[in-house]
């Protein structure tokens, strides 16, 4: 029986919308043709795509692509739900008409990832269990909003310079959130930079809340450099500690089993933020793409 998950790819191999001087003469359709050309069946959003439900889907229709998922940019970690549920309704409208059913929401609140001269130890923490939970029961309420209102789940994007950021971290908000209303975005990259040294085991850990994957690999040595030189996120993603899965150190293949003996059915996103001048596009994008669709067919055929 055939494994039902579907490859798609995030534009950052082309753009980087946190350093838009990384692929910023590149053109949307440039991604979208190439995109397509490989293999990809859908793309996650960045800032070049059309901002309009409409519009977004008359351009990706043009190329025969899907609407993986988008970026939402959330401040509950120091804001309240009201404010948050008013933020997100041209985002989530725009996704709901694209039949998206998770959304990527990563952690803005005092983050640090997109600021090139802050070392990423200097990341934000919340300083007591009270805050934990308080910041939880924020995500618990809004999730509920989110699947209520446009049948979209949330999915938590643990990230490097936020607030959730350890495998510890990680651990914290599974346990504190509610399991029908808050689910976890499971990025292998950010998984092993931020302190797991084999990405599988926490996966595990939380493989049952999973609704949707990030397929980064990584540079080790890139990464034991960045931590001992105390570099920021966006320096180390300029000097290369991710690339796309089969140019790393991460086993995909123990990353994937665990996903489909857990019976995950949804996308396996690669997402890896590259310098594109050093890593050229088409070839790291079709890297990425060949390493997934092998292990896929291997592993569910």
């Amino acid at each position: 029986m055939t494994w039902n998950v579907r490859i798609g790819i995030n534009p950052l191999s082309w753009m980087n919308d946190d350093l838009p001087s990384l692929g910023g003469e590149t053109l949307l359709e440039t991604a979208l043709s190439e995109g397509k050309e490989i293999g990809y069946e859908g793309f996650e959003l960045g800032n070049k795509f059309p901002k309009d439900g409409p519009g977004l889907k008359a351009k990706l229709d043009e190329f025969g692509l899907a609407c993986v998922s988008g970026w939402y940019s959330g401040f509950l970690g120091n804001d309240t739900v009201e404010a948050e549920i008013e933020r997100c309704k041209a985002h989530m409208t725009k996704l709901q008409y694209n039949k998206v059913n998770v959304v990527v929401y990563g952690e803005c609140a005092d983050t640090i990832q997109g600021q090139i001269d802050t070392p990423v130890s200097k990341r934000p923490k919340f300083a007591n269990d009270a805050q934990w939970k308080a910041y939880a029961d924020r995500l618990n309420a809004f999730g509920e909003h989110l699947i209520k209102t446009y049948g979209i789940k949330l999915a938590y994007h643990h990230h490097m310079g936020a607030y959730v950021e350890s495998p510890a971290d990680v651990d914290k908000l599974m346990a504190l959130t509610d399991p029908t209303k808050v689910f976890l975005l499971f990025d292998t990259g950010h998984a092993y930079f931020g302190g797991a040294a084999d990405p599988v085991t926490l996966l595990k850990k939380h493989v049952e809340r999973v609704v949707h994957v990030h397929c980064k690999d990584v540079r080790v040595p890139v990464i034991a450099q960045a931590r001992n030189d105390g570099w920021s996120f966006l320096n180390g993603v300029i000097n290369g500690t991710f690339t796309v899965p089969g140019d790393g150190s991460i086993d995909y293949e123990a990353v994937l089993t665990t996903l489909k003996n857990a019976g995950y059915e949804g996308w396996l996103v690669v997402e890896a933020e590259q310098d594109p001048a050093v890593a050229p596009s088409y070839e790291y994008a079709k890297k990425g793409y060949d390493t997934l669709r092998g292990l896929v067919n291997k592993i569910g055929g």
